[in-house]
């Protein structure tokens, strides 16, 4: 990882403690994640300056907001399904579900793709909400905008909604571990001045130790940490954040390993990073680490070719995994404690194209799920009959009332304070 500096003067990397910055960087130094990273912190920090946070005025109500982003644009169309449309046989002659292949039916005009039959225990227990045509009005086509719009609200990106959330508690009670990204790069949705996010692959990653590092070894990768984050004198610019994101990186780092030595999960998660990230957040839960937000990334949803294959095996691997780590929380007796929210950057183009695929489009539905979620389907069935010049869907709910509702509604927060302007909440959550 390049440390790199904004205010025109290079950190030091000395070599009289016996590391060199080339055997620093070589030797797995990994302990600063993307999330905690003096580059990226300071980096955003300068970019920012005069952005303020809102100073600790979120009261934490012990609650848990764990975010799934379906990344590439997931085809809503084939998977929360208008089986009884007919206009859907003319628009997806090959790519369509029929009646008969439904994991299981919603109501009498929608049902859940095939490979969504681990959420139907969530569904007939009303612990799954299915929130249909979900969108924004002039919608961007670019996966990178429109992720943008839906981070950020914001296109120079300087905060995420998540991230003004978490720094509003930050002040309060300054917990490292408040915000948890799963992944290798930091997520802008987390992005924020005051707030630590740890961002990671694996707890094990989140360490100065490295693949067979000695004590000794460790030692010496400790100390030219502190020199890399006191390479500024005191009254350098942010000198303060760095000295305070190492602080929070060391105390992070410890948490995790200790956590990790205790918990043993309580559910089958699938194999493979994403089902992994699933459970280190439910770890994270289960050991009281204090995460108020988890994040975690499952990409591949941009299905122009082939569709049908990909997005099966992705949509199996969303609902096994959401459906272990709410069976995983409620074993361990903390699934009250926690909703989970998908999204994606946009649906698909409601005709397949010529590749048995779809192209980018614009509404499509996201799921809520959890003990405190009040289940059911929220919208209207997807408007086959009113697609726009470009064969697109209309949006019918715009994805700022979905956040002020988890924002109000889960995490007892006045959504106005994250979200730009005012945006009526929904009926998604139990109430209490």
């Amino acid at each position: 990882m390049e440390v790199e500096s904004n205010c025109g003067q290079p950190p030091y990397f000395g070599t009289s403690d016996g590391v060199t910055r080339r055997a620093f960087l070589k030797g797995g130094f990994t302990v600063v994640s993307v999330g905690m990273a003096m580059p990226s912190i300071f980096s955003k920090a300068v970019e920012a300056a005069g952005v303020s946070s809102q100073n600790g005025t979120f009261i934490d109500n012990g609650k848990t907001l764990i975010v799934i982003q379906m990344a590439g644009g997931n085809d809503g169309l084939n998977t929360i399904i208008p089986w009884a449309d007919p206009s859907l046989a003319k628009l997806r002659p090959t790519l369509k579900q029929t009646e008969d292949k439904l994991a299981f039916k919603l109501n009498d005009r929608l049902g859940a793709h095939s490979a969504l039959a681990p959420l139907k225990d969530l569904w007939t227990s009303n612990q799954l909400a299915v929130v249909e045509n979900v969108g924004y009005p002039n919608p961007s086509l670019s996966h990178f905008q429109s992720m943008d719009i839906w981070e950020t609200m914001d296109l120079e990106g300087r905060q995420g909604w998540l991230g003004k959330y978490l720094a509003g508690l930050v002040d309060k009670d300054g917990h490292p571990l408040s915000g948890i990204g799963i992944g290798t790069s930091f997520n802008p949705a987390l992005n924020a001045i005051s707030a630590p996010v740890a961002t990671f692959t694996t707890p094990q990653s989140f360490t100065l130790e490295g693949a067979g590092a000695t004590p000794g070894e460790t030692q010496l990768r400790v100390a030219a940490l502190d020199k890399v984050y006191r390479a500024y004198p005191e009254s350098a610019p942010y000198a303060a954040l760095l000295h305070q994101t190492e602080l929070n990186t060391m105390a992070a780092s410890q948490m995790l390993q200790q956590a990790g030595a205790k918990y043993a999960p309580m559910a089958t998660y699938p194999m493979g990073p994403f089902g992994n990230g699933l459970q280190v957040l439910a770890e994270a839960v289960v050991e009281n680490l204090g995460m108020r937000v988890g994040y975690i990334t499952l990409g591949g949803f941009d299905t122009h070719r082939a569709q049908s294959g990909t997005q099966d095996r992705l949509l199996a691997l969303l609902a096994s995994g959401i459906q272990a780590l709410l069976a995983d929380l409620k074993a361990h007796g903390r699934s009250q404690d926690v909703a989970v929210m998908t999204w994606s950057e946009f649906g698909r183009r409601a005709q397949e194209n010529g590749s048995a695929g779809t192209d980018h489009g614009t509404a499509a539905p996201l799921f809520l799920a959890g003990e405190g979620v009040k289940g059911g389907v929220y919208g209207d069935p997807p408007a086959l009959d009113k697609l726009d010049k470009n064969g697109n869907l209309p949006f019918q709910t715009d994805f700022r009332q979905v956040y002020a509702t988890v924002l109000e509604g889960w995490l007892k927060v006045p959504a106005d304070t994250v979200i730009p302007s005012s945006y009526q909440s929904l009926p998604l959550l139990q109430s209490g």
